[in-house]
């Protein structure tokens, strides 16, 4: 059977077939539509669109998904839940874009896409923007700064445009799942632009890129993903930039740092709601100062009960600190994430001791679930 034989891939009206052929051919897949009335075509009905058969599976991809590949019709889309994905144009930004589509698809989320740059007069702060690709020194004058403030803002702008370009490119590719998304080009702190866009649209997860332990720890009061990790009341995934990501199906190895408390069940409930059909192995820890033998025991039963899908496992209780615990654990297996609850805490607290999900973030290249309790 010939690749190059026309088939129909879909009858519509004209004005919905030429609508079908115009996206189709923005993305590459040649289509000619038959039965038009070429003297009046605005009354044909039954139009044919037809392509190519070594086309199809790429055609359904795109047909199917007509909202990703035409982005005008976002705008249709209201009360969608969101996944909010800070991105730097780097590689690491896009693994973790990665991660955000392969969950996005199985809640039928948006992902969201958000790039924030600073202002050229404040160099002070600059070098704490996302981008590391787009940094640029402030003129001697307030008119150089306004001209370098626009070149800054129309890099960022075509940087966004050509990460969307590469996304769509995989959708179509069957790298990436045909997940929504759209995308905001924003200026000020990466990290108040990602607790100001969290505090108004309340996403259901937040997925953020991070560097290597040994590079991030030579950088700690400037790491951005820290700053939200302590200060964002949201669920945050954390991918470090040396890990190689599974699909959320292969999902196995859990190390669940329980406080002893009734927030390890939000926590655990929380976990649940977003990777339901994931057969997961989870490892729970006691924290030392929280943990005794007989509650870390009625924790294992609890979950044992409620969660069926996963499998739950003791680790022995700890006296040292969860650091080490998670070393020990690292060596004789496989950790896919980790899974820490983090309480509400001020910021005194925040500055004079560090939860432990900081702690891990700067210690393990391991992906970091924070799940607020």
């Amino acid at each position: 059977m010939s690749s190059d034989r026309l088939i129909t891939i879909a009858i519509h009206t004209f004005e919905r077939a030429h609508r079908m052929k115009t996206l189709l051919e923005t993305h590459g897949v040649k289509v000619a539509l038959q039965n038009v009335n070429l003297t009046n075509p605005s009354i044909s009905s039954g139009v044919r669109v037809r392509i190519a058969e070594a086309d199809l599976p790429l055609a359904l991809r795109i047909v199917e998904n007509a909202e990703i590949f035409s982005p005008e019709v976002m705008d249709e889309k209201k009360g969608q839940r969101k996944i909010l994905v800070p991105v730097d144009f780097s590689d690491n930004s896009f693994k973790a874009c990665i991660v955000a589509f392969r969950i996005a698809a199985i809640h039928d989320a948006t992902v969201h896409l958000l790039h924030s740059y600073i202002d050229p007069t404040y160099t002070a702060r600059a070098s704490m923007q996302l981008s590391e690709t787009l940094d640029f020194e402030p003129g001697a004058d307030a008119i150089e700064d306004i001209t370098m403030e626009r070149e800054i803002s129309r890099v960022a702008a075509d940087s966004m445009r050509d990460l969307e370009a590469k996304i769509r490119e995989k959708i179509k590719d069957g790298v990436l799942p045909p997940a929504r998304f759209d995308s905001e080009v924003v200026e000020g702190l990466p990290e108040d632009s990602v607790d100001e866009y969290a505090g108004t649209h309340h996403p259901m997860l937040i997925v953020m890129g991070t560097k290597g332990a040994d590079e991030t720890n030579r950088h700690l009061f400037g790491s951005v993903t820290a700053e939200v990790l302590d200060s964002c009341r949201c669920t945050i995934l954390t991918v470090p930039d040396s890990t190689s990501i599974p699909t959320v199906d292969k999902l196995r190895n859990v190390i669940f740092f329980a406080s002893g408390t009734q927030d390890d069940i939000l926590t655990l409930d929380a976990l649940y709601r977003l990777l339901p059909e994931t057969s997961l192995s989870i490892t729970l820890v006691a924290l030392p100062e929280k943990g005794t033998e007989k509650g870390a025991q009625g924790l294992l039963s609890y979950c044992r009960g409620h969660y069926p899908p996963y499998t739950f496992s003791l680790s022995p209780l700890s006296l040292t600190n969860p650091v080490d615990d998670y070393d020990r654990i690292a060596e004789g297996q496989k950790v896919d994430f980790i899974v820490v609850g983090t309480r509400k805490r001020n910021i005194f607290a925040r500055l004079f001791s560090p939860t432990l999900a900081h702690k891990l973030l700067f210690h393990a290249d391991t992906p970091l679930l924070s799940i607020p309790v």
